[in-house]
């Protein structure tokens, strides 16, 4: 009966300071997702003439590259719960899923480098500039998140006793793809 009651006590996965942490980061991106909502009603027609140069099919590939990658970092927080063998290689392979995101964002910033957009271009690729930046750093902390989990499964240092540092880095990795869950409709598909 006891085991019963512990296996349907709920908690909250990783360590509260990580929470806090993610809290104050999705605290940081709805300001900037309002400042965004403000500008664009103030100037509709420079932020639908920046969406228009766009790639919508980056964004979107890079969005499957990101789901890919938390489905991969979610079957690896059960796979180690579970014991089971594997984790280090689902985190690995999220790392590879979430490289489509990164290189995909590079690419499209050289391109539209490229093509003369930038930070100073008007208020839409102000905008996005810094939001994509902005969530691409957390991308890039993410990854190096992930490796750090995959190298201290594969040394035995996370073997399914202890699940605070895993959920703390997925639940990192996570808000990460959240937040481009909203960015992406935000700046590639809404008009």
């Amino acid at each position: 009966m006891a085991d019963a009651q512990a296996a349907r006590t709920r908690h909250l996965p990783g360590d509260i300071a990580v929470w806090f942490f993610i809290f104050a980061e999705l605290a940081v991106f709805a300001i900037l997702f309002i400042g965004y909502g403000v500008a664009r009603s103030m100037d509709p027609a420079t932020f639908a003439a920046g969406k228009a140069a766009l790639h919508p099919w980056t964004g979107l590939i890079n969005t499957v590259g990101l789901i890919t990658a938390s489905y991969l970092v979610a079957l690896s927080v059960h796979r180690l719960r579970d014991r089971k063998t594997g984790t280090a290689a689902l985190l690995c392979a999220a790392i590879a899923a979430s490289s489509i995101y990164t290189f995909g964002k590079l690419w499209e910033y050289a391109d539209l480098y490229a093509n003369g957009y930038n930070l100073g271009t008007d208020t839409f690729f102000m905008f996005y500039f810094f939001l994509t930046f902005f969530h691409f750093m957390h991308v890039v902390l993410g990854q190096i998140i992930l490796v750090v989990l995959a190298v201290k499964v594969k040394k035995g240092d996370y073997n399914g006793d202890d699940m605070n540092g895993m959920e703390s880095g997925a639940s990192y990795w996570h808000m990460v793809d959240l937040v481009w869950l909203v960015l992406f409709p935000m700046l590639y598909v809404l008009a």
